[in-house]
């Protein structure tokens, strides 16, 4: 964010920011004191066009944007799902939670928004008219979104209780408010409860900046002058009720009770504007939030048990995938800290890539981790080898959190991954005007790749690249062999085979015989027709529509795609329930008939596909 020449960075005309903000909501209720004071606040940032604000899964938003001129695209998954316009809102529901935006969010050409801080911004989003304008917006972007990569069961479902965090706190009533403020400092809460007999009360910190910090009582007041009595609501009700209730009785908390009426807790308007993505973002922002690598470790244990509740929730199971992948970024993003605790900060600018089914976000719990490291140019081995310690933290804890290291060694502490920007580009290169075996294989991992941590300006240049494979015939016709490689397991007579020997007997891998095809099948289709998004669907629709593949064919290698995924992510959940490490290795006999019948023509579609791509192999 940078000021607009000739104007203040701090506390432009009030009369000009309060005069623009008072026509929207959620300032256009505000009476006259709070809106002036939310003015005077207020900074002007001005963004050229294509500049980021906000980056999905990226940082929380520190305030409360207000466009202020031109206008801002609304990104999702690299795609303009929405135009905002002056007088539109956008960083709230970030603000709120302290979780990650949902979307990117960037300058549609030169423009300017009013930056409220934190503080005044969480005054005005806390009024009844702030909360409901939160709740109405962020429900419609999820809407326009179609809950792809944040899906999970929606708000209707959840009731009050399971949105309950952590058990209430209590202070004496007696206490000064000094010493309760320091207690919900300490225990890392919001608010909370006194007890007088039956006479329930509670205090939040939007009491203690009302009535302490901007009014007349004394931190040494007894804490029961600045508590006020509190708003119950019963354990099963619905959250959406909940939010209802609030509204009307205009708090930020409930206190939620059993049917006896003894406390579980307490929720706030935070809680229920996050629980959309309840589970895994619960998840996520304890992995954010962890300390060091014990608690990451502990929160990782996490993992196994929210993964089943997705399966046991109906999501897709493509969904639950991409769901996984995110996970695995807050972990990445969070060991790449520690790595900064422990080596001290980069020397030159980097970056960290998800390769392979992390990049396409397609993760299982059976995957490993494919990552690499790109540096900015430098002549000096000393930043290699920085790189290396801070490559093998990350890494390594990786592992400890489940994400097992590749047997290939795809990692980004090995060298062969870890390199300079120029090298990296020269990689590229190489593969396509030398495609013997070792960079087809180098291609059909490091070509599928995903910017997940770092400043270094590194994805343009290599989807430039990319984009130029359909240029090269023999590596086109190297890529159609990689494609064909691994065979599906069908018999002579359409039948499902199996292995006969070793450790596997009995068992197919629906990875290696699965769902690597597919993807195999869909990158081929991409490179040789300019298409540089990774993941498997979505390439498979872009190569349809360009009609570089017949909707017949493409429609169906989406659908066994899906099959294939949804054998995976159900027979990993049974293993997780069985006690047992989650693998690819599954029994054909097991299945259910419908289900072996699906598999058996997802296979066959694979094999029709690989025998048609034997003409671009000759």
């Amino acid at each position: 964010m940078r000021p607009i020449q000739g104007e203040e960075r701090q506390n432009p005309a009030r009369d000009e920011a309060a005069e623009f903000l008072r026509r929207y909501p959620p300032f256009a209720g505000l009476d006259a004191g709070d809106l002036e004071r939310t003015a005077a606040a207020a900074r002007i940032a001005g963004y050229g066009d294509g500049e980021s604000v906000l980056v999905e899964d990226g940082p929380p938003a520190t305030g409360l944007f207000v466009i202020r001129s031109g206008a801002m695209e609304l990104v999702h998954e690299d795609e303009v799902i929405d135009i905002l316009e002056p007088g539109e809102s956008f960083g709230h529901p970030s603000l709120l939670t302290g979780l990650a935006p949902a979307f990117t969010v960037r300058a549609h050409g030169d423009s300017t928004c009013f930056m409220i801080p934190r503080e005044p911004a969480l005054e005005v989003l806390g009024r009844p008219a702030g909360a409901g304008f939160v709740a109405a917006t962020l429900r419609e972007r999820l809407t326009r979104t179609g809950h792809t990569v944040h899906a999970l069961p929606g708000l209707g479902t959840i009731r009050v209780e399971e949105v309950v965090a952590k058990p209430p706190i209590f202070a004496d009533g007696d206490a000064t408010i000094r010493s309760a403020a320091t207690l919900m400092t300490e225990e890392g809460v919001s608010a909370v409860l006194l007890r007088d007999g039956e006479r329930l009360s509670i205090l939040t910190d939007a009491q203690l900046r009302e009535q302490v910090v901007a009014g007349d009582l004394s931190p040494e007041s007894p804490v029961h002058h600045a508590a006020a009595p509190a708003v119950t609501v019963a354990a099963d009700r619905l959250a959406v009720d909940a939010g209802v209730e609030m509204l009307t009785m205009g708090v930020d908390h409930l206190v939620v009770v059993d049917r006896s009426g003894d406390v579980l807790g307490i929720t706030s308007v935070a809680d229920l504007l996050g629980i959309e993505t309840r589970s895994p973002f619960a998840l996520r922002h304890r992995i954010l939030g962890a300390r060091d690598e014990e608690e990451l470790e502990a929160a990782a244990r996490q993992l196994r048990l929210t993964f089943v509740a997705l399966v046991d929730s109906g999501l897709s199971a493509v969904d639950i995938c991409r769901v996984l992948a995110l996970q695995s970024d807050a972990f990445t993003t969070r060991l790449i800290d520690f790595a900064f605790e422990r080596h001290g900060p980069a020397p030159v600018s980097w970056a960290w890539m998800a390769l392979g089914s992390a990049a396409r976000r397609e993760l299982t719990l059976a995957s490993d981790q494919d990552n690499g490291l790109v540096y900015a140019d430098v002549d000096d081995p000393a930043v290699d080898a920085y790189f290396e310690r801070f490559a093998d933290v990350v890494n390594a804890g990786l592992s400890r959190c489940g994400f097992s290291a590749d047997n290939a060694r795809v990692l980004a502490s090995d060298p062969r991954w870890r390199m300079s920007e120029s090298r990296w580009i020269r990689a590229f290169e190489e593969a396509l005007e030398a495609p013997d075996r070792s960079n087809l294989v180098r291609a059909a991992v490091s070509f599928d790749f995903r910017h997940v941590a770092g400043g270094l300006e590194i994805v343009n240049p290599l989807v430039r690249i990319i984009q130029s494979a359909r240029d090269h015939p023999d590596f086109v016709r190297g890529l159609a062999r990689t494609a064909t490689d691994w065979k599906t397991p069908l018999g002579f007579r359409g039948s499902i085979v199996v292995s006969r020997d070793g450790d596997h007997a009995g068992t197919l891998d629906v990875k290696r015989q699965g769902a690597l095809p597919i993807s195999n099948l869909a990158r081929f289709f991409a490179l040789s027709n300019g298409i540089t998004i990774s993941p498997t669907l979505d390439r498979l629709v872009a190569v349809e529509e360009l009609g570089a593949l017949d909707r017949e064919l493409a429609v169906s290698l989406r659908e066994a795609f899906t099959i294939v995924a949804r054998v995976r992510i159900e027979h990993h959940a049974a293993q997780i329930e069985a006690g047992q490490e989650p693998d690819n290795q599954i029994d054909p006999a097991g299945l259910p008939p419908l289900a072996r019948r699906e598999l058996r023509e997802a296979f066959r579609v694979v094999a029709q596909a690989q025998k048609r791509l034997g003409v671009y192999a000759r």
